[in-house]
């Protein structure tokens, strides 16, 4: 996705852009010309002000896909907030139905359930986007990243609930089902084959970030761009509170129930955290994140929380994982790299904490 960059803010497709005389009018800034457009661009300006400081904010909250989801606009009236957070609630469930691993009916698990397959799957249009996405971020990252790792998953969630370490066969049967380029896509079809026998998919690391942007798109739908969605850490943003300069968000720490020791103002854009503050399991004194490594198949056992800024929440949600896994180093180094994201990483190393951020973290 092409973005542009100013002030600190993203300009996203298919959403309102503010316009300048100059793209309005090339050529004719001059003379009384230009005292003309001035006037009207004043006017504009301070009418929108005004219409933007007599919104209200309306918030809703509700369950979905194991979390707790919040809706925030500013629009005229209760009604046309009702009517948008009913629209975008609705939109949450139905992607959930696609995208779930927990429920054996969605589309996704009725993919893995029916590998390996022999000619292509059609899929519908939010699953290959969103496995598009992933298969890319695999590339990117060399596997740090990977959706095929839901074989993997199941053996961990068990483990977290007995508190016993997987044994080494399922383990090693289990890895053996795990690589993204078990997964094949074709654009063409808009279809899906994957090749390996028991390759289960787990969106888990990114599918959030998705149903967020897809929420936040339908309250602009109904007429309220100042919004913003959490899916439980997974914040897609749009235009900002009025008078704000953005959305002030705070970074978690890396202790569950501790405030927010640092803050960003951002909008038009996605923030995700990645942590284990509060999903792990520890065997035999050591501690195991629910985030997995796709090369060992191993829980995480480094204690960090990254933070990553992108044009939209997918793509923050996915690359918080690929740096939790990449570590601390050689994650902020991948962020480096990458044009538009920024991130800040915050872990335990020797029993010191540390923190690592992307050169233009602090520019938000």
């Amino acid at each position: 996705m092409q973005m542009e960059k100013h002030a600190r803010h993203w300009r996203l497709p298919g959403r309102p852009q503010r316009m300048t005389s100059t793209d309005a009018w090339p050529g004719r800034g001059v003379g009384p010309w230009r005292s003309f457009v001035a006037a009207l661009i004043l006017a504009a300006c301070t009418s929108g002000a005004t219409r933007a400081a007599e919104l209200t904010r309306f918030s809703a909250t509700q369950p979905h896909m194991g979390v707790q989801v919040r809706l925030q606009v500013y629009a005229d009236d209760e009604a046309l907030a009702d009517r948008a957070f009913a629209a975008a609630f609705e939109r949450i469930e139905e992607l959930n139905r696609l995208l779930s691993d927990y429920d054996a009916a969605s589309e996704l698990s009725q993919l893995s359930a029916t590998a390996p397959h022999e000619s292509w799957a059609p899929v519908s249009a939010d699953l290959y986007r969103v496995l598009d996405a992933a298969q890319q971020t695999s590339r990117d990252t060399d596997g740090a990243f990977d959706v095929t790792v839901g074989a993997l998953s199941r053996l961990w969630r068990r483990a977290r609930r007995k508190g016993m370490m997987p044994d080494e066969g399922s383990l090693h049967a289990a890895r053996a089902t795990v690589g993204y380029r078990h997964l094949l896509l074709n654009q063409q079809r808009r279809a899906a084959r994957l090749q390996q026998s028991g390759t289960r998919l787990d969106l888990g690391g990114i599918a959030k970030g998705y149903v967020a942007d897809q929420a936040l798109e339908e309250l602009y739908q109904y007429g309220c761009p100042r919004a913003s969605v959490d899916t439980g850490g997974d914040l897609s943003l749009g235009e900002p509170p009025p008078g704000e300069r953005g959305w002030r968000i705070g970074i978690s720490p890396l202790e569950p129930d501790q405030p927010a020791s640092r803050f960003v103002r951002v909008s038009n854009c996605g923030v995700a955290t990645s942590g284990d503050a509060w999903q792990f399991v520890e065997i035999d004194d050591v501690r195991y994140s629910h985030l997995l490594d796709p090369h060992t198949g191993l829980g995480l056992t480094t204690r960090s929380s990254v933070t990553v800024i992108a044009h939209d929440c997918m793509t923050a949600d996915a690359l918080a994982s690929a740096v939790s896994v990449l570590g601390p180093r050689a994650g902020t180094a991948f962020v480096e790299r990458t044009c538009g994201v920024d991130s800040l990483v915050v872990a335990i190393e020797e029993g010191e904490v540390q923190t690592f951020e992307s050169s233009g973290f602090s520019d938000w």
